[in-house]
Formats: structure tokens, C-alpha cells, sequence
């Protein structure tokens, strides 16, 4: 079963809008901030999505080192969609199988890595309509907003 309701605002967003004081979460886990690096299990193919993607998430503190888990799967959903997509354009759409003619497996494996990417993507606003669900600090500004300095 999904989540019920609205997603909560971010911290920063509910100061920006008044909410109540005691509304606010004073005490909202801040990732540190630090190099992020791409792990050394990443395929070659979800390597390449790093190197495209990341460089601009991690500008924008969309990426931090909390978040490199979360982004691999981003990047080896997206490869391997790339991988099955190859596969389906070079075969047929369907193949032969024990009892007749199947639908090919590799539209499978791209369905799946499509709702997978879809799913993990939103969390990096990697759509348009996701990003309008960022908020992010403007290039230069202090990362890390605390409630308490916006609140000051």
C-alpha cells in the first residue's frame, strides 16, 4: 500500500510558507558535505549515466554522500534500459518459445528498468515535472539551511 497524503514539505519550504513554529523540524538530518564519489561496482554503462548526471545534481546538492545508494540504482536502471532497449530494436517483439511465440523477454527487462529508473529518478528531479518538485539553493548561496537560520 502507498504513502497516504501529500508528501511533507521540506524544513526550509515549511519557513518559507510561516508554518507554526512548532511545525518546523528544528533538528532535520543535514548530509555533510564532502566529495561524492561513484562506487566501484558501478557497470561500465551506469558509469557513463554517472559521469553525465551526477556532476550537475551534485552542484545543486540534489546528490550528496547520502544519496549515492539511492543514485546507483538511478544509473543501473537507466543502463540497463539502454542495454534491453538494443536488444529489442535488433529483435523481434516477439520470439519463439517452448509453447509458440512469447513476448521478448528484453521488453521486460525495459519495462521494468523503466519504472524502476522512473521511480528512483523523481527522487533527483530527473524529469521535467519532477523538477518542479526541487527546491534548491541558488549556485553560491550557503548549503545546508538549518531552521534555525532561516527562522533568524
Amino acid at each position: 500500500m502507498g504513502a497516504r497524503g501529500a508528501k511533507p514539505k521540506p524544513t526550509a519550504l515549511k519557513v518559507l510558507h510561516g508554518d507554526r513554529p512548532d511545525r518546523i523540524n528544528h533538528a532535520e538530518p543535514i548530509p555533510p558535505e564532502g566529495e561524492v564519489q561513484p562506487p566501484a561496482e558501478l557497470s561500465d554503462d551506469a558509469r557513463a549515466v554517472w559521469d553525465r548526471l551526477a556532476p550537475g545534481l551534485i552542484t545543486v546538492g540534489v546528490l550528496t554522500s547520502w544519496d549515492i545508494d539511492a543514485f546507483v540504482i538511478v544509473c543501473e536502471a537507466l543502463a540497463r534500459y539502454r542495454q534491453a532497449t538494443k536488444l529489442v530494436n535488433g529483435s523481434a517483439l516477439l520470439v519463439q518459445g517452448p509453447n509458440g511465440f512469447v513476448k521478448n523477454p528484453a521488453l521486460v527487462v525495459q519495462r521494468e528498468a523503466e519504472t524502476t529508473f522512473a521511480q528512483y529518478g523523481a527522487r533527483f528531479g530527473l524529469t521535467p515535472s519532477d523538477r518542479t518538485q526541487l527546491k534548491v539553493d541558488a549556485p553560491g548561496a550557503a548549503k545546508g539551511p538549518s531552521a534555525e537560520r532561516l527562522l533568524s
